[in-house]
């Protein structure tokens, strides 16, 4: 699974400048002094047939089932199926063509408890046949951050209340939500065959796992689709989907490749998935072992509770995949991500399943791996090494997850293992042991792995064993330090050079408190332009490296390779890191030496001139980099950097660099821009380029941005509208105010990130105290939503700096009550 939910709470971080800021301190939770223990075997499940159909009005789910289970290890005269608030009307065993009713007990209404009349022998297969209504709509359940909801089966819009709203039907298992629409032992370490008929409405197209292997009329306007999974997969690995889409199909080896879409969206199936059939050659060969399902097929729905889903042989996305030919224009490669994401799951989740949610890793980390690793083969290694490092500090940035072990037997909810220790931490780990292994023993460990477990399950453990039968090490250390151990090192970096002996000396010393980490890195020795590299181990928690060279070094490179899980603070010079970036080939190195420039840029002309190359670099991420960073606002840098910036602005080919640019130059509120960014609103292709402009035209023009902004109201396109909603908070009023809460309670999860920081500045423009009121609700909901992430106090500073502002309003009394009830409920919040 790909979530958003990281991507959403970093985004309202990164806008508090809270990046850094530990939340408070939660109290202790007895559930955290629970064992999570691997679930026990006592039947297994060997084959789920399904028949089902849909009762839209009272959105229920009608079912038979027959499932076929033996017993583990010992004989049994009882199964306990998992059965989320559901009707069972019969249960009985099947005996040749005759039904034995049975006695069960369903007093719960989740556990689904069946007295099969006589001892089953251990490996004795039989079928217990059960007719039920599956209720969802009706189940009181929560989901989590990651998955916001947990009612397994979703009926969209199926009363067609919502005009222009497709009516859908969908699944979503993990974690243990199947079982809210069919009887099943739901544990992740259960496999088992399936066959799915659905009888749906003739107009609609249906998806599940496997093959279509029949479709036959079914009454008056009524069809049932039969899909057959011949191989064994986990419960929560079911999925169903039915609604008006168009399929575009393809062939890979042999193997169908489809993409399910609405009918508007359908012309650019190729342009949004196309890449698939690349991602599945590339896996299969980097993996040494091919695809193994028989098919596969990504469907895109409305309203999905999370990012996307692995399910068997057929991933569901959620509708932010969904663009146009104009939208695809802007799209980078971290919405392609999550087609990377979801496929290499195919192998780390499905074929080889995590035993335990504890053990997660071995599915999410290996997910996040790979989408850098697809980024890297297609896109180049910026592209590859942007994607992971941009992961990587999003980990580093949330003080909270580096307590976390990442393989965790105690959690307070199974849906807690769903955070950036499971996936980006974990992802990092996975590149420096790769590094550290090299390629070809990583990739032989990974495909040993797979191929040992394949069809069964996996842990952490395995894994490691894996990676030490083809490597010939005990990997014992790498994996109790970074599977089995909380946090990360936290070093600082010096260095010295003795021109008696002609030898440089580097000194790292690891800060953190606690456990010293074993690390193994390169450091690179540059003299007179060539590297010498030098290869080192890490064991103390100060220690000194030292290189003889012939003469001086311009550059000492620590961490050449630039895949340590690690916060550093390098203390080279500001020349050193001029060096860095003209020489050091990495995209890390070179993004370093611009940070390093940017923190400098109003004391160093040098500085400055080492970011205005960065506007020339050539990963579009680093322009955009240096161009973020440049202080237009300090005259002294603005003299040199603003024609700079404008001479690159007049060339810059890529989307999200020209918008980026645009951006920069607004700090200058020179009008001598205007012209620019009228000429970008109105001619460019690209919508995150309009959007930049009508936000940088509001710096220098307000009045012409307010009247821009007011034409585009009509415009549905994300970028367009959170432009429209930052140029009203920073130029509107209470006029503007009904179309920036609309845009905002329209938005999903991540796309409220996206308009906190302007809910938060018009917050201040809102003197009538029904409109403050609807701003501070909507600010206090984020604030308790995201109060793990540390959201509550840039929220209630956002509230308090309103206030001040408002200083002398007739309605300030009023609207300070409001603000101080908010305040009060966010900080009693858990």
């Amino acid at each position: 699974m790909k979530h958003l939910l990281s991507a959403a709470a970093c985004s309202l971080l990164t806008t508090a400048a809270l990046a850094q800021q530990a939340p408070p301190a939660a109290p202790a939770n007895p559930a955290l002094q629970v064992y999570r223990a691997s679930a026990t075997k006592t039947n297994n499940l060997v084959h789920t047939k399904l028949d089902v159909r849909f009762d839209y009005t009272k959105r229920h789910l009608h079912g038979k089932e027959w499932v076929t289970l033996k017993p583990h290890a010992y004989a049994t005269d009882s199964v306990r199926l998992d059965a989320k608030g559901m009707d069972i009307k019969t249960v009985a065993l099947v005996n040749g063509q005759q039904l034995q009713p049975l006695k069960f007990d369903y007093s719960d209404g989740n556990n689904l408890r069946i007295y099969l009349g006589k001892k089953m022998a251990p490996g004795t297969s039989y079928t217990v046949y059960i007719e039920y209504t599956a209720k969802p709509d009706e189940l009181k359940v929560a989901g989590s951050a990651a998955i916001s909801d947990a009612k397994g089966l979703y009926f969209i819009n199926p009363d067609s209340a919502v005009a222009g709203k497709p009516v859908q039907i969908w699944t979503q298992g993990e974690t243990e939500a199947s079982s809210a629409w069919f009887p099943t032992i739901d544990r992740p370490n259960q496999k088992t065959t399936s066959e799915i008929s659905m009888t749906v409405p003739s107009k609609y197209v249906t998806l599940s796992n496997g093959a279509l292997i029949s479709q036959a009329p079914a009454g008056p306007g009524l069809r049932t689709d039969t899909w057959k999974m011949e191989l064994p997969h986990a419960p929560y690995l079911f999925m169903m989907a039915v609604g008006d889409f168009k399929v575009h199909k393809e062939t890979w080896r042999g193997k169908e490749v489809s993409y399910y879409l609405e009918p508007k969206y359908a012309p650019f199936a190729k342009q949004i998935f196309g890449n698939t059939p690349d991602m599945l050659e590339f896996f299969s060969n980097r993996l040494g072992v091919e695809y193994p399902w028989n098919k596969y097929s990504q469907i895109v729905v409305r309203d999905y509770v999370s990012g996307a889903m692995e399910n068997t042989s057929a991933t569901l996305h959620g509708d932010f995949v969904q663009m146009t030919d104009k939208e695809l224009v802007d799209r980078e490669y971290q919405n392609e991500s999550v087609i990377a994401h979801e496929l290499f799951h195919q192998w780390f989740g499905d074929l080889v399943t995590a035993e335990s949610w504890s053990n997660l890793t071995v599915n999410e980390s290996l997910a996040d791996f790979s989408e850098g690793l697809y980024a890297e083969h297609r896109y180049g290694a910026d592209a590859g090494d942007a994607h992971k490092h941009r992961n990587l500090r999003n980990y580093l940035g949330s003080p909270a997850d580096a307590q976390k072990q990442l393989v965790r037997f105690h959690y307070a909810d199974k849906e807690d293992m769903f955070d950036l220790v499971s996936y980006q931490k974990g992802g990092a780990i996975l590149d420096m042991l790769r590094t550290y292994l090299g390629d070809d023993v990583f990739f032989a460990g990974l495909q040993k792995y797979l191929k040992d477990n394949a069809f069964g399950n996996g842990e952490a453990h395995q894994l490691r064993l894996a990676m030490e039968a083809v490597s010939g090490q005990d990997l014992n250390w790498f994996y109790n330090q970074w599977y089995f151990g909380t946090g990360h090192p936290v070093v600082s970096i010096d260095y010295a050079w003795d021109a008696a002996s002609k030898v440089q000396s580097v000194t790292v010393k690891q800060n953190q408190p606690g456990q010293v980490f074993q690390l193994p890195f390169a450091i690179d020795y540059y003299v007179n332009g060539k590297p010498q590299r030098q290869r080192v181990v890490m064991k103390q928690a100060s220690q000194t490296f030292t290189m003889p060279l012939s003469a001086k070094p311009d550059l000492v490179d620590v961490d050449a390779e630039k895949t340590l899980v690690w916060k550093q603070t390098d203390n080279k010079s500001l020349a050193e890191f001029a060096y860095q970036y003209a020489h050091a080939p990495l995209f890390v190195a070179r993004r370093e030496a611009l940070l390093a420039a940017a923190a400098k840029q109003t004391t160093d002309p040098a500085a400055v001139k080492l970011l205005l190359a960065g506007l020339n670099d050539k990963f579009y991420n680093l322009r955009m980099a240096a161009a973020e960073r440049l202080k237009l606002d300090d005259k002294t840098v603005a003299k040199t950097a603003v024609p700079a910036l404008r001479k690159r602005a007049a060339s810059e080919k890529d989307p999200h660099a020209l918008a980026m640019m645009l951006t920069a130059l607004a700090k200058a509120k020179d009008k001598r821009d205007e012209k620019l960014f009228v000429q970008q609103l109105g001619s460019s292709q690209s919508y995150a380029v309009q959007a930049a402009a009508l936000q940088a035209l509001g710096a220098v023009n307000p009045k012409l941005a307010l009247s821009r902004a007011q034409a585009l109201e009509g415009s549905e396109q994300s970028s367009i509208a959170q432009a429209v909603v930052a140029v009203y908070a920073r130029n509107g009023g209470t006029a503007q105010w009904n179309y920036v809460r609309d845009k905002f309670d329209a938005a999903s999860n991540q796309g409220k990130a996206q308009y906190f920081e302007s809910l938060g500045m018009m917050l201040a423009r809102l003197n009538e105290p029904k409109a403050f009121a609807e701003g501070v609700d909507r600010l206090k909901a984020i604030a308790i939503q995201f109060k793990r992430y540390g959201a509550d106090q840039p929220v209630i500073s956002m509230m308090q700096e309103a206030l001040k502002e408002q200083a002398g309003s007739p309605d300030l009394a009023a609207n300070q009550q409001v603000a101080d009830k908010a305040i009060a409920e966010i900080q009693a919040a858990n």
